[in-house]
């Protein structure tokens, strides 16, 4: 019995990048690339549009960074599986990919018939890790087992190492003091700092600011 077909969109900035993809991904019988996207803005559309199975997403575009056009897709079409193709390979830039909904992370120079095997596992309802980010996580097996930090809390962490103070972060995010208090409570406990200003160094020592209107 023949596989059903796989339905995937490819979102990168780069056209080359893109093209390159997706005639990779045409020349297997069992996928159909359904639609190319260039920023995450036109992600979010496409796949309210298409509701393809797979989304292959790049990390940094110019529009909505990669990070925020997942959580929002997932939002909307939490079945869709969304994979990060990037070349980011720190374990700080995976974490937080998986933090945020994607189901697996492909660095991009990987052989191309590892993105089809990463497309599958995923189908399959497996997360799934290229070697090369595996490889990167595994020196932090403590931190991995550690409660990783919701979407959401990246964005609180994110406001609040920007100096901003529970009210400010409140009004930004149209959500309540209260609720921005929890958040950061949550945070000391998960990350083990004890104060706002660690924080913050928290936050520049791992990336998180860098993350400021490119997503990470």
């Amino acid at each position: 019995m023949q596989n059903p077909m796989t339905r995937v969109l490819v979102v990168d900035d780069h056209p080359m990048v893109a093209e390159g993809i997706q005639s990779i991904l045409e020349s297997y019988s069992d996928i159909e690339v359904v639609g190319a996207a260039s920023g995450g803005r036109e992600a979010i559309a496409q796949a309210e549009d298409l509701s393809p199975d797979v989304i292959l997403m790049d990390l940094n575009m110019p529009d909505v960074g990669g990070l925020s056009a997942t959580e929002i897709i997932l939002e909307r079409r939490p079945q869709i599986r969304v994979l990060i193709l990037s070349m980011h390979d720190s374990p700080e830039y995976i974490t937080t990919a998986l933090s945020h909904g994607a189901v697996g992370y492909v660095l991009k120079d990987v052989q191309p018939e590892e993105i089809k095997i990463a497309i599958d596992a995923v189908m399959r309802g497996e997360q799934y890790l290229c070697t090369g980010a595996a490889g990167s996580l595994a020196p932090r097996d403590d931190r991995i087992n550690r409660e990783a930090l919701t979407g959401r809390e990246q964005t609180i962490l994110l406001e609040l190492a920007q100096g901003k103070s529970n009210k400010e972060v409140a009004l930004t995010l149209d959500i309540s003091v209260r609720t921005v208090e929890t958040h950061r409570k949550n945070l000391k406990r998960k990350l083990g700092i004890s104060s706002t200003a660690g924080l913050t160094r928290y936050a520049l020592e791992h990336g998180v600011l860098q993350g400021t209107g490119r997503g990470i």
